[in-house]
């Protein structure tokens, strides 16, 4: 890396406390993150192959619309799977230590 380049900061110790106190997160979100930061990333994984091998096999049994449904579940499975990876390696947010 060349010296004279410089990485942002982030986690815990960048930034001032007041611009950490004006992007803080609220108390729902917090408890939402603490919650989910206890459930395995596989479970989403897991849920996410679970659509595709259920709409595959609407599919198959000829229940286009069904298929088309479940499988729609997919995306959101695997976002909810990189949200509770982020939760676990960055944390709440910088104001609310837990």
């Amino acid at each position: 890396m060349n010296p004279t380049m410089t990485r942002p900061a982030f986690g815990p110790q960048s930034g001032s406390s007041a611009e950490a106190q004006k992007h803080s997160e609220g108390a729902t979100a917090r408890g939402i993150e603490q919650y989910t930061a206890q459930m395995p990333s596989d479970w989403f994984l897991w849920a996410a192959g679970g659509s595709i091998l259920a709409s595959l096999t609407l599919q198959c049994l000829g229940r286009k619309e069904d298929a088309q449904f479940v499988g729609q579940w997919v995306a959101p499975f695997m976002l909810l799977g990189v949200y509770n990876k982020i939760v676990k390696v960055a944390g709440s947010d910088r104001v609310h230590e837990s």
